[in-house]
Formats: C-alpha cells, structure tokens, sequence
C-alpha cells in the first residue's frame, strides 16, 4: 500500500458513523386540558421517537393519566395540537378512527367483553375495523396468545382469568391491531403484588422487540430498567425529562427529589 493509500485508509477508520435521524412518531405542541375551569394540563410540549420507551410518573392527581388520554384522543384536549405520524389528531376534519388504529391502549381496567372468549375478544377490533379475514386474524391472535404463555386460555372467557391474565390478554389483543405506539395507563395498578411481574415481563419483551411506548407507571423500577426517557410530570405540567440515570440519580427540582424520596 503507498503513502496515499495509507493516508485515505487511517482517514477513513477515523470517519465518524453519520448519526441517523430518529423519526418522530409522536409530537405534543402546547398542550392544554380543563375540567370544569379546572387546569389538569397546562402546556406540555414533548416529542417521542419512533423505539422510544417512554414512562411517565409523578404523583397522583398530576395529569399523567390525562395526558395519555389526550395521546389517542380518548380525552379531548381543550388547547394545543397533537402530531401523530404527521396529522394532527386535534383536527376535527380528520378521520381519527383511521390514525386511532395504529394506538394500542392498555388500560388499569383491563376492559374486556366478559361474554366473549378470550379468543373472540383478541380478534373482533381486527375483524370489524381492519377487515381482516378471520381464520388469519385468529391464527395471529394464537401466535401472541403463546409468546405470553396463554395459548391454553383461548377459549376461556375473562371471568375464568386471573388479573394478571387479564392485563396479559389486553396486551395482546392491542397487539392484534399491529399498532405503531403502544400506551400504558398504569397497566399493573390494579392487580395483585404477585401478578405485577408476569405483566411488567411482557412490556420488557415488547420494549426489547422495538415497540413504540408511552407507560403512565409507579414500578419505579421498570421504569429504571426499561425506560430511555422518563417524564416527571407535576401539576400539569413536565416539571423534568431525561434518561433514567439523571432522572433517579440525579434530580435537579426539588420537586422531584422529594417525590422520589417518597416513591424508592
């Protein structure tokens, strides 16, 4: 190799990767919400990032929960926009049943038909509104049924569930819909202490799988673990965000350091 070749090799080796540019699935402008005169949202403004795992803790009556409603438009907000994939689901012209599809919403109440079977639940969203051929739709539905371990439960109906297999079931059925973001509205809070892990191992799977997740949580824990970004939110608003690590170990308001002073 001559002197030139050398030269542009060592050069080369010392060319830094080009930073690709993360796609913005999902962006908050101004974000506001009343109840009856009553402030819960008071600006927020944040972007999330197609792969991002997001949790969003804080205390109660903060407007975490608030905030994830606005997210898919389950609750209205009263100012502000919010982008998903490039509309703007504040738009009353859009057609948001369309763009309310690629949402999977999980909720602390598991919410489902108790008249159908496990089966039926996970595939009548696909069926009715995606208009999915049925055999393929139950295939699907039975593959993710066995990735949580509840292939056998296919034909039971809820009431024959654990709260556990509830909340796991209600994943999966998000899932049948092949959404682009997954939401988590404090998805272990009404189960039993032992039946938190078996959920939470399910979220950690489809973190490591590359879905898309905004978590309103209190497993202060999971969102240590899991989470790339964590999202205080305190009166309405995102008092401080950041990667975990500068979140839980080095707060900088006060506000936080006393919240979790209280929380680990």
């Amino acid at each position: 190799m001559g002197n030139a070749d050398k030269v542009k090799a060592d050069a080369k080796k010392k060319e830094k990767p080009v930073p690709q540019e993360r796609e913005e699935l999902i962006r908050v402008d101004g974000l506001r919400k009343e109840f009856d005169g009553l402030q819960v949202l008071r600006g927020i403004d944040c972007s999330i990032y197609r792969g991002d795992v997001i949790c969003v803790i804080g205390p109660s009556g903060s407007g975490k929960s608030t905030f994830l409603r606005c997210l898919n438009m389950l609750e209205v907000p009263s100012g502000g926009h919010i982008y998903f994939e490039g509309a703007d689901l504040t738009d009353r012209k859009l057609n948001l049943n369309l763009h309310r599809q690629k949402m999977g919403m999980v909720f602390q109440q598991f919410n489902l038909f108790p008249h159908m079977t496990v089966l039926k639940n996970m595939i009548c969203a696909p069926v009715m509104l995606k208009k999915a051929d049925k055999t393929e739709a139950a295939e699907r539905a039975m593959e993710l049924l066995a990735r949580v371990g509840l292939a056998d439960k296919a034909e039971a109906y809820p009431n024959q569930l654990s709260g556990g297999q509830k909340q796991r079931v209600a994943i999966v059925r998000a899932l049948c819909m092949q959404p682009d973001v997954m939401l988590f509205d404090e998805p272990t809070s009404a189960l039993d202490p032992e039946m938190v892990g078996e959920v939470l191992d399910v979220m950690k799977k489809l973190a490591e799988a590359g879905m898309t997740m905004v978590v309103v949580t209190h497993e202060m824990g999971f969102a240590r673990e899991v989470a790339n970004r964590v999202l205080f939110l305190d009166e309405g608003v995102i008092m401080e965000e950041g990667k975990p690590k500068k979140i839980f170990k080095h707060p900088e308001s006060e506000r936080l350091q006393s919240f979790l002073s209280k929380v680990l």
